[in-house]
């Protein structure tokens, strides 16, 4: 029975983690040509980290256990319900945050008003979650496979 630490199936997931953020802040800076740290540690952007990380998860564990094992029902479906959540309910929930901020911005631009501005950049588009998604199907098969 070995220990956590030998868990590769983890490792390569939170591989494929890493490398996304790594991606999310290269991309960033090629596109603003400045560098942005929060970039290399934030949530949104492409591509979605949440999606590879699950999606390697996923994959290890099929290569693993067997494609028909329940483990392995049990992980995709876990990470079909992350991917949902990225691309549905985060990327809303980002919307939503951009709509309030310009709105309190333009409200209250000449008077004095201290409100929280909401972080914006916590959703996905479909196309980054699908991009995190193969990211992670890639990094599990080439660690795990």
């Amino acid at each position: 029975m070995g220990s956590f630490s030998d868990n590769s199936i983890f490792w390569n997931a939170l591989l494929a983690w890493l490398i996304a953020q790594l991606l999310k802040g290269i991309i960033t800076f090629y596109q603003k040509k400045k560098l942005d740290f929060r970039r290399f540690v934030g949530a949104g952007g492409m591509p979605s980290s949440h999606s590879a990380f699950v999606s390697a998860l996923a994959t290890g564990i099929g290569l693993t256990e067997g494609w028909a094992s329940s483990t392995t029902a049990l992980a995709i479906v876990f990470a079909l319900i992350v991917m949902y959540d990225a691309a549905g309910v985060r990327l809303a929930a980002s919307k939503q945050a951009a709509t309030l901020n310009k709105m309190v911005k333009e409200l209250f631009a000449e008077g004095e008003f201290h409100q929280e501005h909401l972080k914006e950049l916590i959703g996905h588009t479909p196309v980054e979650v699908i991009v995190g998604a193969l990211l992670g199907i890639t990094i599990g098969y080439l660690m795990t496979g």
